[in-house]
This record gives structure tokens, C-alpha cells and sequence, in this order.
């Protein structure tokens, strides 16, 4: 259960952060919504962000989750392109940040001398520092595997050139489908794994 904790800030700030980037962009639409706020209730999704992370804390599978979108108009963008390249990116961006900065928490907290008064106390906190790495690693990788509707997929349709780009979206009616087969197959897992494990313990000294 406490990874709960990390989880409902990593895809919060998640989604807050292509809001804010949107916003960079022209595009209000997130601001607009009251969306642009670290309060997870305004970003809570019912399946994403209780249901599914209980269910898999409960059968002891890793934790993972998501948040309710936040509502963005490329039609706003001062500059479509670049607009979609870094609304796309700022998601995975905050991730990376949040994985990095708790790493660097976790380490100074572990190598410093604690009072045994104040242990009870730490090691939950040192806990969720712990899961807050592994999480924010595991919703970045994710969230850049280039298949609709995910992050990465945008990315990647703005790298490729514009001939080529409407018939690689058209792949985005079958996104979930895909996304599906690949994690029973857990050949998405296996690409998480070859990312968290070695960035993990980097960043968590180990």
C-alpha cells in the first residue's frame, strides 16, 4: 500500500507537466479545465488511479497506474511541430526528474546518521523514495514505447517525415490492441526491465 503514495504523484505530476507545457505552447485548454494543479483528486481517475494499482499491490504484481489525461488543442500551438514534440516529451521529462531527485533523497538519507528515534519514521519514507524511482522509471519507459496513444507515439510522429505520418496514426485505432497484446506477451514488460534495472540501481546506489 505504500507505494500508492509515489504512484499518485508520479502520474500527477505527469500529467500536470503537459498542461504546463501546452500552456508554453498558446494553449490554455488544461488551465482552462482547472487542471493545472498538484492536487491528485483533480487529476484522479477512478480505474487508473485506485482500482488497478490496488488490485495488482494485492497480488503482489508492480504497482502501475495512470491519471486522468489532461484536455490539450494542438490547434492552440504557437507552433504545431514543436508544440506536440515538447507537450509530448514534458510528461516523460517530469518522470526522469522525479526518479532522478528521489534517487539523489534516497542516497543522502541512506548514508546519513538517523537518530533511533526517528527511524520508525524514515524507513517509510526511504520506502516510498525507493518505489518513487522504480515508478517514475517505469512510467517514463512506458509512456515513450512509440504506440498510440502514448506519449511516444507522438514523439515519433513528428520525427517522421509528413508523407509518412498520417499512415503510421492510422495505427492509432488499434493503439490499445496493441498495447494490450504486448503486455500479456510481456514483451513491454521485458523493454521496461532492460531500462529500470540498470537505471534503478544507478540511481539508487545499489
Amino acid at each position: 500500500m505504500i507505494t500508492i503514495v509515489p504512484l499518485v504523484f508520479a502520474v500527477t505530476i505527469h500529467e500536470v507537466a503537459h498542461g504546463y507545457a501546452a500552456l508554453r505552447m498558446g494553449d490554455p485548454t488544461a488551465k482552462l479545465a482547472g487542471r493545472l494543479t498538484l492536487n491528485p483528486i483533480s487529476h484522479f481517475d477512478l480505474f487508473g488511479s485506485l482500482i488497478l494499482p490496488l488490485l495488482l499491490s494485492i497480488s503482489g504484481a508492480p504497482v502501475f497506474g495512470y491519471a486522468k489525461p489532461v484536455p490539450v488543442n494542438p490547434l492552440n500551438y504557437s507552433d504545431y511541430r514543436r508544440g506536440t514534440l515538447l507537450v509530448s516529451s514534458a510528461g516523460v521529462a517530469a518522470n526522469l526528474a522525479c526518479a532522478i531527485l528521489s534517487g539523489i533523497v534516497f542516497q543522502t538519507l541512506r548514508h546519513v546518521s538517523i537518530p533511533a528515534a526517528v527511524v520508525p519514521v524514515m524507513l517509510p519514507v526511504m520506502e516510498m523514495l525507493f518505489y518513487s524511482v522504480i515508478i517514475n522509471i517505469v512510467l517514463m519507459v512506458f509512456n515513450l514505447i512509440p504506440i498510440p496513444p502514448l506519449d511516444g507515439s507522438h514523439i515519433f510522429a513528428m520525427i517522421l517525415p509528413e508523407n509518412f505520418r498520417a499512415s503510421y496514426q492510422q495505427i492509432g485505432r488499434f493503439g490499445m490492441l496493441i498495447i494490450f497484446v504486448l503486455l500479456t506477451t510481456k514483451v513491454i514488460g521485458k523493454i521496461i526491465h532492460s531500462v529500470v534495472n540498470p537505471l534503478g540501481d544507478l540511481l539508487l546506489g545499489r
